[in-house]
């Protein structure tokens, strides 16, 4: 580990508690970061912060330490249900991280009750729990702490709780704002004390953040701490002991090109980043075939309940594969990362430093590697002079095993992979139309059959992107795909039950498709409340967390809004059909 000193925790002028420091001490941090040395002092001494710092910078600390000083040099001791700090930070796999960190801290104060309000359980778990045990401090995601402020009737009085509130702290800032969660944060912020301590902290400072550090703080001091030798105009968002390269390889080279790279590496840890959700199901479960003696799990924003315990796995793991998607993008620390690897470029520029800074944290050495495509070779140059991210070229390796035979041959063999591989490819390309640089990443001049060859298809799905094309570089399998069967017997079962009721169906109407009358609007719109229904009470059940992309209620919310003003509605109509929530996000322009 590189020496990142910026003085020791002896030199800062409020001296630390004893605890503190030992604590402290034991985890190994012996010195200060640039971040926390700028950082620490601003916010023991009554000042709210704006902090942006490189990722892996050690902001975690800067915020932690202050919180439990000021707590300490409370005159009024904290009570059971009081709470004395709040930490929002976007995702789950970030809040546990953080709850760890500050576990190490607290477990010297027993008189500091801590809790975690994250998503994937019920809620009414968290109430219990908090009733039972308190929570001076709590970490939680903005959806989860949203929704335990609306529990009044479940007997937990959370408002009144945060009456005694001395700190508020919004970890990845401009991650909470990219993610949606305006509406939870308005929410929030209403009900709490103006008379507190706010602390922003974010890897990359927009404008987004900016607005909020006009709104939400009070003077703030902003600290912008670049890395030791980079010049003062420059603004170089990775970190200099980050060794950044890319690769161009065609479409139908690059899983190659990435199974012989992890196999070189097998004893090292790796993420491996996705696009979609629907590619982490797919080449996880490819890269599980194809590399042996090597521990890979996946994790993605869809997965409700696995995410947590995935994510603590890994971390404890010394060796392995994470394949996921850029929900582990910002803010998370796992050890002894070697290479990030980047199948996919992000959607952003943004994101592509918060990738690359999941390895070289706090002065160590790491590697980062994304994969191109030769029409996305200019994105170097925008990353260069955009991010100021430098990087070295990696040239493919040549004479690699070409193994895409055998992974169509596992789809050959295995329904669930045909069908993961399909939703893999088109999911693929719907982020690809979307991407923000859509100057560089532009479908039109995407080779679908090299990319088609590259997921192994058996065949071209039917989708309106490829509609009207023809692929004379692809050719798809000869047999019917559908004789392709479940591995799994019981949904095989369940399949041929299916093919069986649709060929009565047909027979019944003499080889046609059964034809189905639209039904009456009135009968759709109470379909459609139906549906509404049964997801808010699912919702309910689960907690409203909006971390994994379950925008329904904001969507909703725009839909009234374009209805008003296109005059299709009143405006006494629309304040009525307006929710609570909805109403907040109305109430401070949000959406207007």
């Amino acid at each position: 580990m590189e020496a990142v000193t910026e003085g020791r925790w002896s030199a800062l002028p409020v001296a630390l508690s004893p605890a503190v420091l030992r604590a402290l001490h034991k985890l190994g941090f012996h010195s200060m970061t640039p971040v926390q040395s700028a950082t620490i002092p601003l916010f023991m001494s009554n000042k709210d912060v704006a902090a942006e710092a490189v990722t892996g910078s050690g902001k975690t600390l800067a915020f932690v330490i202050p919180i439990l000083e000021i707590l300490l040099r409370r005159e009024e001791k904290l009570k059971k249900m009081q709470v004395g700090a709040i930490i929002i930070t976007p995702t789950r796999e970030l809040a546990i991280q953080i709850d760890e960190v500050l576990t190490h801290f607290t477990k010297h104060f027993p008189k500091f009750s801590q809790i975690l309000l994250i998503g994937g359980r019920n809620p009414m778990e968290d109430v219990e729990k908090f009733k039972e045990h308190g929570g001076n401090i709590i970490i939680a995601t903005p959806g989860r702490l949203e929704d335990l402020f609306r529990r009044k009737a479940d007997g937990l009085d959370l408002a009144s709780c945060v009456k005694s509130l001395d700190v508020l702290v919004l970890d990845e800032a401009d991650r909470l704002l990219d993610m949606g969660f305006e509406s939870s944060l308005n929410a929030i912020l209403a009900f709490l004390p103006k008379q507190r301590r706010t602390g922003l902290f974010s890897a990359t400072q927009t404008q987004e953040v900016e607005n909020l550090v006009r709104a939400g703080l009070r003077n703030p001091v902003r600290i912008s701490v670049k890395e030791k030798g980079v010049a003062a105009t420059n603004t170089q968002k990775t970190p200099t002991r980050l060794e950044n390269y890319y690769m161009i390889c065609k479409a139908d080279e690059k899983f190659n090109q990435l199974v012989h790279f992890l196999r070189q590496h097998k004893q090292e840890k790796h993420l491996v980043f996705f696009s979609t959700c629907a590619c982490v199901e797919y080449y996880g479960k490819a890269l599980e075939s194809l590399i042996k003696e090597v521990k890979i799990m996946c994790i993605h924003g869809k997965m409700k309940h696995k995410r947590n315990k995935i994510f603590t796995e890994f971390r404890r793991l010394p060796g392995g594969i994470l394949v996921c998607t850029d929900v582990m993008a910002r803010g998370i620390d796992i050890p002894e990362v070697h290479w990030v690897l980047q199948y996919d470029p992000p959607s952003s520029a943004s994101a592509f430093v918060h990738r690359c800074g999941r390895t070289a944290r706090i002065g160590n050495v790491g590697s980062a590697l994304v994969f191109l495509l030769p029409m996305e070779e200019s994105y170097i140059n925008f990353l260069s002079i955009n991010q100021k991210c430098p990087m070295q070229e990696m040239k493919p390796q040549r004479n690699v095993l070409d193994l895409l035979p055998k992974l169509k041959s596992m789809a050959l063999a295995d329904r669930a992979v045909f069908e993961k591989g399909m939703k893999a490819f088109v999911s693929y390309i719907q982020a690809y139309a979307k991407h923000e640089c859509n100057l560089i990443f532009r479908i039109k001049d995407l080779d679908f059959a090299s990319l088609a060859k590259g997921f192994a298809l058996l065949k071209m799905p039917k989708m309106p992107e490829l509609r009207g094309k023809c692929f004379p570089d692809f050719t798809p399998v000869t047999i019917n795909t559908d004789s392709i069967p479940f591995k799994d017997k019981n949904r095989e079962k369940q399949r041929q039950k299916q093919l069986e009721q649709q060929r009565k169906e047909r027979e019944e109407n003499g080889g046609k498709k059964k034809f189905i009358k639209n039904k009456s609007w009135s009968k759709q719109k109470a379909k459609r409340e139906k549906k509404r229904k049964a997801t808010a009470k699912r919702k309910r059940e689960e907690g409203s967390d909006m971390e994994d992309e379950d925008m329904e209620e904001l969507l909703n919310d725009t839909r009234l809004l374009k209805r008003l003003k296109k005059g299709k509605i009143s405006e006494e109509e629309f304040e009525k059909r307006l929710t609570g929530s909805q109403r907040q996000i109305v109430d401070v322009g949000g959406l207007t």
